[in-house]
């Protein structure tokens, strides 16, 4: 007599093994690859493509996520809270970005002023770690990193944003209006407020931000100076010391010429030289102790906002 039905027991096939050819992981990627491409393409219509190529940085950078939408929302948020308040809130926030946030925002390099990055696919890696003892290199791309400097040539902003080796500091410039409303930030903090700033300065030995301000209006050998300068012909000399949170000026007195005066640093001497030549040929005309009052020479006028030229 056969089995009836209900004592019958059933057989549980095992699960095939995958295909020895792949088959099924190949399928399974594939499965990936449509979801990751939908979702960049989401990305896309929401932000475009050159966001999107930062999305694994921004994801990393609260701060460039707070840069991006002031940026991006400029129009509607200087509408709400109006010009002068929007550049405040922006100049803080270019502050406290690091480059990639800079980058990812848009504005040109140091490698090409006039386009936004064109390589995050290098230039939003980390830099490699640094060997003991040594500097880190002026960055300018494509890099690791993102570049040292940024220029914003198409807004109204003319935004200019350096950074000091390692990143440790940085100076922003907001140039619009010329020479006479530009304002400047170094880590965050107001430099150079009532004087006449040009159009971009450097970083020297890490730690001070240079930069050529107006000169004074009476000085015996001012006038117009070379097309394109920002400044009159005799100007005088800004430098920030970013560690001390001090900044010196220095302005020409009557006899001193300074055209296109150039920094000297060495055994804690600060060394103003009228020209590049003038400093080739050892010839400074003011010394200054970098952690002491700046001293001037007998007579000098007071530091004076200067004309821009044209």
């Amino acid at each position: 007599m056969g089995r009836s039905w209900w004592t019958r027991r059933t057989r549980t096939r095992a699960p095939a093994p995958p295909p020895a050819d792949g088959t099924a992981p190949r399928a399974e990627e594939a499965h990936e690859d449509r979801e990751a491409a939908a979702a960049r393409k989401h990305l896309e219509e929401l932000w475009g493509s050159d966001v999107a190529d930062w999305q694994q940085w921004l994801a990393r950078s609260p701060e460039g996520v707070d840069l991006l939408l002031w940026w991006h929302r400029q129009r509607a948020l200087t509408a709400l809270v109006g010009p002068d308040a929007y550049r405040e809130r922006l100049a803080l926030l270019l502050s406290r970005a690091a480059p990639r946030d800079i980058a990812a925002m848009g504005l040109g390099c140091s490698r090409r002023v006039d386009r936004r990055c064109r390589t995050p696919e290098v230039c939003g890696q980390d830099p490699a770690p640094l060997p003991p003892g040594s500097r880190a290199p002026h960055r300018s791309g494509p890099v690791p990193g993102a570049c040292s400097g940024f220029i914003d040539c198409y807004t109204a902003h003319e935004v200019r944003v350096h950074f000091s080796e390692g990143d440790r500091h940085s100076a922003v410039l907001l140039l619009r209006g010329g020479p006479d409303e530009a304002r400047m930030w170094v880590d965050g903090v107001p430099v150079g407020e009532g004087l006449w700033l040009d159009n971009g300065g450097w970083w020297q030995d890490d730690r001070f931000y240079v930069i050529r301000v107006g000169g004074p209006e009476d000085h015996p050998h001012q006038g117009l100076g070379d097309i394109g300068d920002w400044l009159y012909r005799i100007v005088s000399l800004l430098v920030y010391d970013a560690e001390q949170a001090v900044a010196h000026v220095l302005v020409p007195g009557p006899s001193e010429e300074w055209t296109d005066p150039v920094l000297e640093i060495r055994d804690g001497v600060g060394r103003v030289y009228a020209t590049e030549e003038a400093r080739e040929a050892g010839t400074a005309d003011r010394e200054f102790p970098l952690d002491g009052p700046v001293p001037d020479p007998a007579g000098a006028p007071a530091p004076d906002p200067g004309p821009a030229a044209g």
